[in-house]
């Protein structure tokens, strides 16, 4: 039975709309067992906001069920697991299928042929690694750049890297590499690619199964990146010559800006739970490994292992729940215009969070699409207002149907 959860987090009510699933018990992006259920065991510390119920045990309050302002409808179905999307100028949808292929949707229909297709090897595609995050040019319409990130081997060994393309008629080619040798792995690859409002580009790199070098400094797993477009360091980086923008990170797979105040909001997955939403700042630290979710001190075995920067804790984390959050975007139009919305593979939902004040505090969660859509790896805001989700129930971890994978369309039903 669908149930109204009431959390408390700081103060504020965090409303949780549950709606019936028709997807069994999922792994998480890294593997663990199914989670506890919401609202048991002992709640975090009030200062670092908890998604789980801080009540205890959550309360059940009949059935209910959320109306979003938005009709359902699939773009295209029977995907290699997509993994990231970006639109262009004059309407054609860019995405990623992490098998290799960049793909096409064009005048609303998804073109067989790729746009190109990465071969195996140097491709390294097995768990978590491929081809992952895409980003088209602001001036795309000119100069037809996009820029992608993917997982390779050489000599045994995973790596990862950021190219850019040149897309003509269609078909895109190999330009230049940006960045490479990042470090890689069969998973943590962290694999998102962002423009900023500054016009730079941020990456995601996970640690790849190494957790202390996401506190070195010198190395580039475990980092959230920021280079100029033609691969340069912009002088304004924290660490002169690096393009290290912040540190202590697992694996992180979300970023996006918030309208109003231009910070940078991210998501990183958790060592079996713990996931978190971050505010990142320009040479902050957030933790990993020494610390995650709401623990705010380091082991006295720890200290002395701890990079440079201020220890930053999360707006927002999962306590003892696992969500596997992965893509976020904000909403800039209509009902939800403000709210952030985030992606959960293990979690088989989007979360829609209602933000408010500078520096930024949590005042409602709510659950989407509980178990109907299964695993959910990225969502986008378009052009026109839609809203688009892409499953992953084919990537080793989910259930999958039919028609999976799928990239979806949240349609406006609002003017």
């Amino acid at each position: 039975m669908a149930g109204l959860n009431l959390w408390i987090i700081a103060g504020a009510a965090v409303l949780l709309f549950a709606a019936p699933g028709c997807f069994g018990k999922q792994s998480g992006q890294n593997g663990s067992p199914p989670a506890a259920a919401v609202g048991e065991g002992t709640a975090p510390a009030p200062d670092v906001p908890p998604g789980r119920g801080s009540e205890g045990k959550a309360t059940e309050t009949g059935e209910t069920k959320s109306v979003i302002p938005y009709t359902v409808e699939t773009v295209a179905s029977k995907l290699d697991v997509p993994w990231d999307m970006d639109f262009a100028p004059d309407g054609r949808i860019f995405f990623t299928e992490r098998g290799g292929a960049i793909r096409v949707i064009e005048k609303g229909a998804l073109r067989e042929e790729p746009v190109f297709r990465f071969e195996k090897p140097p491709l390294y595609n097995e768990a978590e690694a491929g081809l992952l995050g895409i980003a088209l040019d602001r001036d795309f319409s000119s100069n037809h750049y996009m820029y992608v990130y993917h997982s390779y081997q050489e000599g045994g060994q995973a790596y990862n890297r950021l190219i850019r393309m040149v897309e003509s008629g269609g078909y895109a080619k190999p330009d230049k590499v940006l960045l490479d040798r990042l470090p890689g792995d069969r998973i943590h690859d962290g694999g998102r690619v962002k423009i900023g409002p500054d016009g730079l580009l941020y990456i995601t790199n996970g640690d790849a199964a190494q957790s202390s070098i996401a506190q070195d400094a010198a190395q580039l797993g475990g980092k959230i990146l920021r280079i100029k477009t033609d691969g340069t360091i912009p002088s304004d980086n924290p660490f002169p010559g690096s393009p290290v923008y912040s540190l202590g990170h697992r694996n992180p797979q979300g970023l996006a800006w918030q309208p109003s105040t231009g910070r940078l909001f991210s998501t990183e997955h958790g060592q079996s739970a713990h996931d978190e939403l971050n505010v990142i700042e320009p040479g902050a630290n957030y933790g990993w490994p020494l610390v995650q979710g709401d623990e705010t001190q380091i082991k006295s075995q720890d200290a002395g292992k701890q990079g440079p920067g201020p220890l930053k804790a999360p707006l927002l984390h999962s306590g003892s729940t696992t969500w596997a959050p992965s893509g976020i975007a904000f909403v800039t139009k209509g009902p939800w215009q403000g709210n952030l919305l985030i992606a959960n593979l293990r979690g088989t939902q989007l979360q829609r969070v209602v933000l408010s004040g500078d520096p930024p505090k949590v005042q409602q969660v709510e659950l989407l699409f509980q178990g109907e859509l299964g695993r959910i790896r990225n969502v986008t805001e378009g052009p026109d207002g839609s809203i688009y989700m892409m499953t992953n129930n084919r990537d080793g971890r989910g259930m999958p149907g039919a028609e999976d994978d799928r990239l979806i369309r949240l349609k406006p039903t609002f003017k």
